[in-house]
């Protein structure tokens, strides 16, 4: 039986050990419920509240597989649409229904804020420092703009084989 204390655990950021000393749940209990164990009566309670979540959140696991592809590869809108990269993944993302598959969203979100923060610094920072820079700034933003097509097609593979994210953000901005 699938459940959400793997990925709830995750977006917390705590390891197995950690939530199984603030749930008072043996560590292997966590194991074993992470690798599909039923969850139920005081265990289920316990690991809701040491995650902060409503018990019944635990106990589904649904991910909109296409839906999250879509996100990801309207990502790519920043070719025809300013900051396009941004804004149709997150109008996606907050039609979606399922937690999990906003949580993704927000991820994938995360990660164009992030390299569109970055592509905007270098851009605004090159004029001052042209003359220390050994190669010509069409070739950086060319790589950068790669770089981020890279990111959505690794997230798009990753996404048919496991329904998982090949690249997420370290710091979740939304």
């Amino acid at each position: 039986m699938k459940n959400e204390v793997r990925f709830y655990r995750e977006k917390n950021n705590l390891t197995q050990s950690e939530l199984a000393e603030k749930s008072g749940i043996s560590l292997r209990t966590i194991q074993r419920i992470e690798n599909g164990n039923p969850l139920k009566g005081f265990t289920l309670e316990s690991i809701a509240n040491a995650l902060k979540v409503l018990p019944e959140n635990l106990l589904t696991s649904h991910i909109d597989v296409e839906r999250i592809k879509l996100i990801n590869i309207a990502t790519l809108s920043f070719f025809i649409i300013p900051f396009g990269n941004i804004i149709v993944p997150t109008i996606l993302t907050y039609k979606s229904k399922s937690k999990k598959s906003k949580a993704l969203g927000k991820d994938i979100v995360s990660t164009q804020i992030i390299w569109t923060i970055t592509l905007s610094v270098l851009l605004i920072i090159t004029p001052f420092t042209r003359q220390w820079i050994p190669f010509n700034i069409p070739f950086l933003i060319i790589l950068l703009i790669c770089i981020n097509v890279f990111i959505v097609f690794k997230n798009a593979v990753r996404l048919t084989n496991k329904s998982e994210l090949y690249i997420t953000p370290r710091i979740r901005l939304l």
